[in-house]
């Protein structure tokens, strides 16, 4: 019996999330066409210099600009914050702290405490 090793594809928008960069921002060919395991792979290990440049400077899509101000999708959404930013509007955000961006930290904190002392007692129920 021979194994036959099929080349495993995925969608653009599939290899940008999983690169972490926002799709619109990358390059036409990188759009246009379909992305192999061993593409993505080669992109995470020996990032092209457009790719380093997306990461460091951006725009970064929500999920990335949320784990940088320290809240939640959904906070940003709560805030009207719909577009990708790049680095330098998420530092002058972080700088300026609106009210917005305290509360949903804030918001963000109580969550995290919550799942630990939850996380806590799961532990100690299986002890």
């Amino acid at each position: 019996m021979t194994s036959h090793q099929s080349t495993q594809t995925m969608k653009p928008a599939t290899a940008a999330k999983k690169l972490g960069v926002y799709l619109e921002a990358t390059p036409a060919e990188f759009r246009e066409g379909a992305v192999s395991r061993a593409e993505l792979n080669k992109l995470q290990a020996n990032p092209p210099q457009w790719l380093q440049d997306l990461r460091l400077n951006g725009p970064h899509p929500r999920p990335v600009v949320a784990a940088k101000l320290g809240v939640s999708i959904a906070g940003l959404a709560r805030a009207g914050v719909t577009e990708p930013l790049t680095t330098e509007q998420i530092e002058t955000l972080k700088q300026e702290e609106p009210e917005w961006l305290v509360r949903e930290r804030a918001t963000q904190a109580e969550v995290r405490k919550e799942s630990a002392r939850i996380k806590k007692k799961n532990a100690e129920r299986q002890a």
